[in-house]
């Protein structure tokens, strides 16, 4: 499966808690088809200290969400796309947004 949404990219949450919410990818996980996005899906965790000096305590951070539930933000026009594909003259296989028909660079 050909890759819609990588690392760096603005993404709009569809569902959930935290829909309607923009943040940026930090990764993307492609086996299991979930990306990890910033200030959205915050969780709880409980951590042991690992090393002397480092305590331990409850952790927030953000967990997987499905690749399903997110859709790009198109960066020319600020709004919420699918994305296509397109091959350029080149030879170049680039993510195309559906909206507006613009490259995405990436």
């Amino acid at each position: 499966m050909a890759a819609r949404i990588k690392k760096g990219d603005q993404v709009l949450v569809l569902t959930g808690r935290s829909r309607g919410t923009r943040g940026e990818v930090l990764s993307v996980l492609p086996k299991v088809e979930k990306a990890v996005v910033r200030g959205v899906a915050i969780a709880k965790r409980h951590t042991k200290p690992n090393r002397m000096g480092e305590g331990g305590g409850i952790v927030e951070r953000e967990m997987p969400v499905h690749l399903s539930n997110l859709k790009l933000i198109d960066p020319k026009s600020g709004k919420p796309t699918r994305v296509g594909f397109r091959v350029l003259e080149d030879g170049r296989k680039v993510r195309v947004a559906k909206v507006t028909g613009e490259v995405i660079e990436g």
